[in-house]
């Protein structure tokens, strides 16, 4: 009996200043959506805790990322060859574009980090900042990555 070839998955980075925020949302909603067709990775060039208002709100809407962590570019668990670095962020691609560990396709998309706040001004607004902040970075995992033929159009 011939085994059918699974085909390769595409392997993407997900790239914002400190690996807490939008690179996190993003890694778990293509592992999630789409695991299948990409492994997902998130890393940036320092890295800190993931924002813990982050990982309440979206445990609060059933997405569990308590598990994850944030990763350094010098992450053992990094791919050495993957086929897009995506930046979730625009200043980090703007500073770090030219100078990535990788030489890999970029696309870029930039969520700003301030929207996660969105001038709250108590914790009941910000945990709706937050959630409207996650509910954007899912939609657009969800219709960017549909079809991985149609990165190519988006890389630079």
């Amino acid at each position: 009996m011939a085994r059918r070839k699974k085909s390769k998955k595409l392997e993407i980075i997900f790239v914002d200043e400190v690996n807490d925020l939008q690179s996190q949302v993003a890694e778990y909603f293509l592992r999630e959506e789409y695991g299948d067709m990409y492994d997902a990775y998130s890393a940036g060039p320092r890295l800190d805790y993931i924002n813990c208002e982050l990982i309440s709100v979206m445990y609060q809407e059933g997405y569990d990322i308590r598990r994850q962590r944030s990763k350094d570019f010098d992450f053992p668990g990094l791919p050495k060859n993957p086929d897009y670095i995506v930046f979730v962020e625009e200043s980090t691609h703007d500073l770090l574009k030219d100078v990535m560990p990788w030489d890999a396709k970029q696309i870029l998309k930039g969520f700003r980090r301030e929207d996660s706040r969105k001038d709250a001004t108590d914790d009941k607004e910000l945990a709706q900042a937050l959630s409207s902040f996650v509910e954007s970075i899912r939609a657009w995992v969800i219709e960017t990555f549909a079809d991985p033929g149609k990165l190519e159009e988006l890389a630079r």
